[in-house]
């Protein structure tokens, strides 16, 4: 196991994000999120190196939901990512006061853990992350789990209210297996590589600029 200390892992984690092709923004979201999980001693790492790895090369659309609808669905028959839909759902924060937000099957959820916590701050309540096989509540500070937590949830529902029970641990420090950090360094490097033409059309946030 590789010990790094929590900054450490929110750099590397911004920068395999970037790497990906995701726009700064959302690296930074990527950041704080793997950054949350591992302080609860989760493995926001490896969430992170597998959700990178499962949607490299993807178009940007695919994977991001309609927030126009009741339950959000990718533009695709594909999986959401769940830093596309966490962010969305933070910029929607106030809503969960009168609603729930309800989405189509989403690739590793525990990456929408950090998100339900910022919402439980700003709200000043508890905020339910929930799924088929299990749930998270957190307080914005704490989280509480249980169920079985895969790699893809066939649907997620995020709402206030719930108790914090047994909270998790608290860390200022994570372990990754080797060939996870190798997986994040390796698309952390391509910050670093000359961008092409055939990069610059795969770029995640590429769909968003010309949308825009």
């Amino acid at each position: 196991m590789i010990v790094l200390s929590l900054n450490e892992v929110q750099v590397t984690a911004k920068k395999a994000a970037r790497g990906a092709g995701y726009p700064w923004g959302l690296a930074e979201e990527a950041g704080y999120a793997v950054r949350w999980l591992c302080s609860q001693g989760l493995d926001g790492c490896a969430a992170l190196a597998n959700l990178l790895t499962r949607f490299d090369g993807t178009p940007f659309d695919i994977r991001t939901p309609d927030t126009n609808q009741p339950i959000w669905k990718p533009g695709g028959d594909f999986i959401l990512c769940p830093l596309i839909v966490g962010a969305a759902i933070s910029d929607r924060a106030d809503e969960l006061s009168h609603r729930s937000f309800r989405t189509t099957s989403v690739a590793e959820p525990s990456l929408l853990f950090a998100f339900a916590a910022y919402c439980a701050r700003r709200l000043n309540c508890t905020v339910r992350v929930e799924w088929p096989d299990g749930a998270a509540i957190s307080d914005g500070m704490r989280i509480t789990q249980h169920g079985h937590l895969g790699s893809i949830a066939d649907s997620v529902c995020v709402q206030r209210g719930g108790a914090i029970e047994t909270p998790n641990q608290v860390f200022s420090r994570a372990e990754l297996v080797p060939s996870v950090l190798k997986t994040l360094n390796e698309f952390a490097q391509r910050t670093y590589a000359p961008a092409t033409e055939e990069s610059r059309q795969k770029g995640a946030g590429a769909e968003l600029r010309d949308g825009n």
